[in-house]
C-alpha cells in the first residue's frame, strides 16, 4: 500500500495529515496503541516542517508519503526548507534544557516511532513503525 499527501505550509492542514493516519488505521487494522503513537509521531514531524522548515510559508509544500509493506508502516515527511542539523539537536531531558521548548518534537518522535531516519540535510524524515 502507498499514499501520498502533499500539503500547503499552513498548522491547519494538519487536519488532512490525520484524517489519512485514520483511513490507512482502518484499512490496515491498526491496534489503538500503535495508532496513538504514529498519529502523534507523524503530527509532530508534519508539524516541525511547516513551523522550522518552511517557516511557515504558505507557498512551501509539505510531502508526505505513506507506504505499508508488512511488518512495516514507513512515513515519510519532508520540506522545501534548508534543513537542519539532526545530529545537534539538544536532548530536552537534560536539567539545563528542561524548561527549552526546542528539540522535544524530534525527542517524541525518537520515543514513538521504531526507527527515525533524517536524510542528509535534514530536509525529511522517514518514521517507521513495526505493525
Amino acid at each position: 500500500m502507498k499514499k501520498q499527501l502533499t500539503i500547503d505550509s499552513k498548522v491547519e492542514n494538519i487536519c488532512y495529515v490525520e484524517k489519512i493516519i485514520d483511513e490507512i488505521s482502518d484499512e490496515i487494522k491498526i491496534s489503538s496503541d500503535i495508532y496513538g503513537k504514529i498519529l502523534i509521531a507523524t503530527i509532530e514531524a508534519v508539524n516541525n516542517s511547516i513551523v522550522h522548515g518552511n517557516k511557515l510559508d504558505p507557498s512551501k509544500k509539505v510531502m508526505i508519503g505513506i507506504y505499508y509493506e508488512k511488518p512495516n508502516l514507513r512515513i515519510s515527511i519532508s520540506d522545501q526548507g534548508c534543513g537542519f542539523d539532526f545530529s545537534n539537536v539538544p536532548d530536552p531531558t537534560t536539567p539545563e534544557n528542561i524548561e527549552n521548548i526546542s528539540g522535544r518534537g524530534v525527542f517524541l518522535m525518537k520515543k514513538l516511532a521504531d526507527n527515525l531516519i533524517f536524510n542528509d540535510t535534514g530536509t525529511q524524515v522517514e518514521l517507521i513503525f513495526k505493525i
